[in-house]
């Protein structure tokens, strides 16, 4: 799977991870739901570094698809808000 960090570029990540990327975004999405933004923004670096790690870069010119898309580091809990779906930012 092709996952895009925005700001960022791309990550080609097995699927094999995404029950562990799942658990992260769970925490995020409670995180959220309480208004607890210390843990929202440690969640959120924990979400994007565990990708980083776990995937493989894509070269900057590439233009892969993304099946997912994160948001940036930087990025407010009100700007990760509006990305949600039910599921939270990772499907399933």
């Amino acid at each position: 799977m092709i996952v895009r960090i925005m700001g960022e570029g791309q990550v080609k990540l097995d699927d094999s991870h995404f029950a562990e990327l799942n658990k992260l975004d769970d925490e995020l999405l409670a995180e959220m739901e309480t208004g607890d933004e210390a843990g929202f923004r440690r969640t959120l670096t924990a979400l994007l570094s565990a990708v980083r790690s776990m995937g493989t870069s894509l070269p900057d010119d590439a233009l892969e698809p993304s099946e997912l898309i994160l948001p940036a580091p930087e990025a407010s809990l009100e700007e990760v808000r509006e990305m949600l779906t039910d599921d939270g930012l990772i499907p399933g």
